[in-house]
Formats: C-alpha cells, sequence, structure tokens
C-alpha cells in the first residue's frame, strides 16, 4: 500500500493520521483512491467499499478533483468504483489501525456501447411503454399519474443526431387513480382536453452524451402552447420479443414548469390554493418496434 503523492497526512498527538486536520476514530484506518478517465482528468464516480461478505461498509461519491476518502474498520475490502458509460473497477485494500491505505489512482476503461437501432422507422409499443408525472399537490404530498393513450413512432437516420420522433397522448387519459381529480384535470381549469385533445413532442436533435445518455430536443404542445424541452435519455439496448420481432428501449425524464404552457389556474390561486406546484416532472418507459415487425408484436409478452 502507498499513500498518494497529491495527499498530505500529519499526526496527532496520540499518533493517528490527520486527514484535513481531523484525526481518525480510535483504532480506526482510512481508505481512499482518485478517479480519472481514460485520458487521466479526474472524473466523478460512486465508490464502494465492500466487507468480505459483499456488503457495502461505506459509500460515496468522489468529489471533483476525482477523489475519495473514508474512515472505515481495519481490515480487507474490496474498492467499487462505477460510472455510467464506463467499465467497472474493483480493488483490493487493506486497511490497518491509525495509517492510510491507498489504492492509488483509477484509471477507468470506457464501457463499449450498445448496438443502437437501425436505420428507418420504429413504432412504440404502448403495451409495454408508459408515460408518466410528478406534481406536487398544494405544496405538500406528490400526486403520481399516467396517460393511459398514446402513439408515436421513431424515424432512425443513417446519423443517429438526424433522427425524428413524434409522439401523441391523449389528453382526456390522464390518470390518477381518482376520478374526481382526473375528470378536474381534463377541465377548462386545467388541461382543457375538450379544446386541446392532444399534447405532442416532435423532436430531431438527438445528443449523445457519453456512455448509454443522451439529449432529446423537440419542442411540446401543450394547453396550445409550443415550447423547446430537452429529455434527459438513457438507451437500454437492443432485444427481441416473444414474437421474434426487434425491439429498442429508453428511458426518459424532463421538468416542465407549468407556467410555459400557460397552465396558471387563476380561478384556483384567486380562491389561495396553489393546487400544483411550479414544476412537473415526467418520467417515459418506452420500447419501439421495427415497424415491418410491429402488426400483432405489441401482443407479446
Amino acid at each position: 500500500m502507498f499513500t498518494l503523492p497529491w495527499r498530505r497526512t500529519r499526526s496527532t498527538g496520540s499518533g493517528r493520521i490527520a486527514p484535513g486536520g481531523l484525526p481518525l476514530p480510535e483504532g480506526a484506518g482510512r481508505v481512499e483512491c482518485q478517479v480519472m478517465d481514460p485520458v487521466g482528468v479526474p472524473m466523478q464516480a460512486a465508490v464502494t467499499v465492500l466487507d468480505r461478505t459483499g456488503q457495502a461498509v461505506t459509500e460515496g461519491s468522489t468529489d471533483a478533483y476525482g477523489l475519495f476518502t473514508a474512515a472505515v474498520p481495519p481490515g480487507d475490502y474490496q474498492l467499487s468504483v462505477l460510472c455510467e458509460g464506463f467499465r467497472p473497477h474493483r480493488a483490493p485494500v487493506q486497511v490497518f489501525p491509525d495509517t492510510t491505505a491507498s489504492v492509488g489512482v483509477v484509471q477507468l476503461a470506457t464501457a463499449p456501447l450498445p448496438p443502437v437501432p437501425g436505420p428507418g422507422r420504429w413504432e412504440i409499443d404502448p403495451d409495454h411503454s408508459a408515460v408518466r408525472f410528478v406534481a406536487r399537490h398544494i405544496g405538500l404530498a406528490e400526486i403520481h399519474g399516467r396517460f393511459n393513450r398514446f402513439s408515436g413512432s421513431l424515424w432512425i437516420a443513417e446519423r443517429i443526431r438526424d433522427s425524428q420522433v413524434e409522439v401523441y397522448i391523449e389528453a382526456d387519459s390522464i390518470d390518477t387513480g381518482v376520478r374526481m381529480r382526473d375528470d378536474h384535470l381534463r377541465s377548462a381549469d386545467f388541461l382543457d382536453a375538450a379544446v386541446h385533445p392532444y399534447l405532442r413532442f416532435s423532436g430531431g436533435d438527438f445528443v449523445h452524451r457519453g456512455g448509454s445518455r443522451w439529449s432529446v430536443a423537440g419542442v411540446l404542445e401543450l394547453h396550445g402552447v409550443a415550447r423547446t424541452v430537452k429529455l434527459d435519455t438513457q438507451y437500454l439496448g437492443l432485444g427481441t420479443g416473444m414474437a421474434g420481432e426487434t425491439r429498442a428501449a429508453c428511458k426518459a425524464v424532463t421538468e416542465l414548469h407549468r407556467e410555459d404552457f400557460t397552465l396558471t389556474w387563476q380561478k384556483m390561486l384567486a380562491h389561495g390554493i396553489a393546487a400544483i406546484g411550479a414544476t412537473i416532472r415526467i418520467e417515459l418507459d418506452i420500447q419501439v418496434v421495427q415497424a415491418a415487425q410491429s402488426d400483432g408484436a405489441s401482443a407479446s409478452t
């Protein structure tokens, strides 16, 4: 074991190492590392110290300089380092009382990218997809809901960046599990589903953010207003359904500011009731099927 050259340690009166001037707990040791990317740039990653049985003793994240340090009881451990888009790394470390044990610099290797969908049109399978939302009710508890009816297509281009997506969501399919509340959400006080029957998202800027992360920018039309939004997207890869069809899947989240879509609900505010919080979180779980194979595919399980 060795101490990282960029880490200074000093002894307290009892002889214990004092990281940053703070003494270690009696009989404890310290474990540390620095995490770098493949070109030697410090990076933030999740670090877990595991005991001999594989149980987590402590866990945390590296700081802006890629550094992680923790005080632990003496013993033999495994240091696990995880970061999206990189291969997991484990290193053994033996910790002794009143000393620092370092695994040095951990340089993570890039993980292979999952294969992306082939060019062409892909159809959203609503039976294996979900459009959910989370809103805060009168500034207190969260309301969880979903839209039960939606459809859409994804056109994959030769260059993924040039791909297109279009989704239609039926406003009156909103479902929070409470009929009276859902009827109110469909009314002119909220979504006004009779006048604005669809929420429409059309996107066309697919930007790879590293690993399985993508950003998809597009225009959301809601309540008669169009605004640009970005979906923070995690691509989950390709698979084969029970009918032999090729499927692709992703998860995405975004946050909407309701006032951007004129959802101010003045009638409620006039009575001093802030019915819904200022932001609404949208969560998507999407499966798409190649269009040529989509007939009957949604019936598979």
